[in-house]
């Protein structure tokens, strides 16, 4: 009798997991949600999303499809923000200081010079600082999942090499389209070129611009290489992405729906940061056998460049909000003290 009694309590239970697993799948539509980067098939950007699309499909029973859109085929990102808000395309990964126009402390994650390694980027946007940017986003009809990694900022040039910090003195650099790096990049004594991503290598093959900065990663898949004879490590500014969903998008999708959507999006964080930071490590070699040039800058140079960009942190300090500023270099400073 007790065995008895063992099977049919084990049925019971068998019988409430299985109305629980119809209950979450009811709420689950069958839809195909637009996903855009501006990156090429290939790139660990993209392949972060391919791998995003896959974890969506298996958590959802294979009721919500999506769909890449690479290379920015969908407009470049600030436009592609605007649609998002409009609710005409549903998730995008971008830098995420390009933000910084809806939510202006995105900005703070583009300060010079404010991470040591990838680490600590990890430590402090996955905290209470990345949770608190994200936290302003839906009053701005977007909604953050997670944080992507795309590497640190290094720079390239036509012709000109950057062996010395005062070698960037009259340059035409293409910069990232926010206040930060406009100042960043002048403070240096180059000519800052505000310029969205997808126009930069023609701007580049023409001469319009006589360098610009880039994650390793960017420069093969971006083809760079064809017209960048020289490449310099500078480590300036760290680039942590964010996968954001339109506001208008989330809104129409059900509790075990928008679970689905954050659960992919963090377990993709952990395969897509292994992945970037992989790849990444093979790309010198690459570069190398390319034909391009690689200059390490000696510390005294690096030290040279931290002193120019100071003007820059303290403005900003008092543009983006002296608490929060304070806040995030204070978490910094508590991530290096745990190593």
């Amino acid at each position: 009798m007790p065995s008895a009694i063992k099977i049919l309590s084990a049925f019971l239970v068998l019988g409430v997991f299985s109305l629980g697993l119809d209950d979450a799948f009811a709420q689950i539509q069958t839809r195909t949600l637009r996903f855009t980067a501006a990156s090429n098939k290939g790139h660990p950007q993209v392949m972060g999303v391919e791998k995003f699309a896959e974890l969506v499909a298996q958590k959802s029973g294979g009721k919500i499809t999506v769909r890449a859109f690479p290379g920015g085929s969908l407009g470049p990102d600030l436009q592609v923000v605007s649609a998002m808000q409009g609710g005409t395309i549903d998730l995008n990964v971008m830098n995420a200081s390009l933000l910084a126009g809806n939510v202006k402390e995105m900005a703070a994650l583009d300060l010079p010079f404010l991470f040591n390694s990838s680490a600590e980027a990890d430590a402090v946007i996955d905290g209470t600082i990345g949770k608190q940017l994200i936290d302003k986003l839906p009053a701005k009809g977007l909604v953050g999942l997670a944080y992507w990694d795309l590497g640190f900022r290094e720079m390239h040039t036509r012709n000109k090499p950057i062996a010395k910090a005062d070698d960037l003195r009259g340059l035409k650099m293409r910069v990232i389209p926010t206040p930060i790096y406009v100042d960043f990049m002048n403070a240096l004594g180059a000519n800052a070129v505000p310029m969205p991503f997808t126009e930069t290598y023609t701007a580049m093959e023409q001469g319009s611009i006589d360098g610009m900065t880039n994650p390793l990663l960017n420069i093969p898949d971006g083809k760079y290489d064809e017209v960048s004879k020289h490449l310099t490590l500078t480590n300036h500014m760290y680039t942590p992405q964010i996968v954001i969903v339109s506001k208008r998008t989330w809104d129409k999708l059900s509790e075990e729906e928008r679970k689905i959507l954050q659960e992919a999006a963090t377990e993709t964080a952990t395969y897509q940061r292994a992945l970037a930071r992989a790849e990444a490590a093979k790309v010198l070699d690459q570069l190398k056998k390319a034909g391009m040039t690689i200059h390490e800058l000696p510390p005294e140079e690096v030290s040279k460049l931290r002193e120019k960009s100071q003007s820059v942190v303290e403005k900003f300090k008092k543009d983006l909000g002296e608490e929060f500023v304070t806040q995030l270099y204070a978490e910094v400073e508590k991530v290096r003290g745990k190593k």
